[in-house]
């Protein structure tokens, strides 16, 4: 029988399976972490630099064409496979599987009790295949900015944008302090 040790760390939640050390365990947190970081900065760069050029749709034309660029690109720098997810998808690509599925759900819970977005993060070594893989998520906050796009008041050029780019999109309506989706990342331990 396989078993699992479960550590708490404020602000990270981790299920540590087999012998894995919490020193470990903290080394992975913070290259996770640091992806997470990589991989925020120049989505945020990117859609800022197209939100000052052409507003909202001209940042979701960005985000369609580059946000999977930068994904590739953040996952080779890192070592780590790293992605955004979300119960509410705008791009049927990035559909979470059972664990993200399970993750999302437990992050939801625990912004409804209360614990602050910025906090709430997630890692796990699983098996997967036949190997040990460390699997992190952190939320993505509603931020203000974010419902220009993403909030239930869209203008006209949004929604149409959305339509012709998206048009399987799920990802409206949401209102600020919601959770967004989640960063995620796995490598094989």
């Amino acid at each position: 029988m396989k078993k699992t040790k479960t550590w708490i760390a404020i602000p990270l939640l981790f299920s540590v399976t087999g012998w894995a050390a919490a020193d470990e365990m903290e080394s992975y947190q913070a290259d996770a972490a640091q992806a997470v970081q990589m991989l925020f900065q120049q989505l945020k760069e990117r859609l800022g630099s197209a939100m000052g050029t052409g507003g909202p749709p001209h940042a979701i034309a960005a985000c369609h064409e580059d946000a999977q660029k930068i994904t590739e690109q953040v996952s080779a720098a890192t070592g780590w496979t790293v992605g955004r997810t979300s119960l509410r998808l705008r791009n049927p690509e990035n559909r979470p599987d059972a664990w993200e599925r399970q993750v999302l759900a437990e992050f939801e819970a625990r912004r409804v009790i209360g614990e602050p977005l910025q906090e709430i993060a997630y890692m796990e070594v699983v098996e997967e295949g036949g190997q040990e893989r460390v699997r992190f998520m952190k939320v993505i906050p509603t931020g203000e900015v974010c419902l220009s796009c993403h909030g239930s008041d869209l203008s006209a050029e949004v929604r149409a944008q959305l339509d012709a780019l998206y048009p399987e999109d799920q990802a409206t309506g949401f209102q600020q302090g919601e959770i967004r989706g989640a960063f995620t990342l796995s490598r094989v331990k």
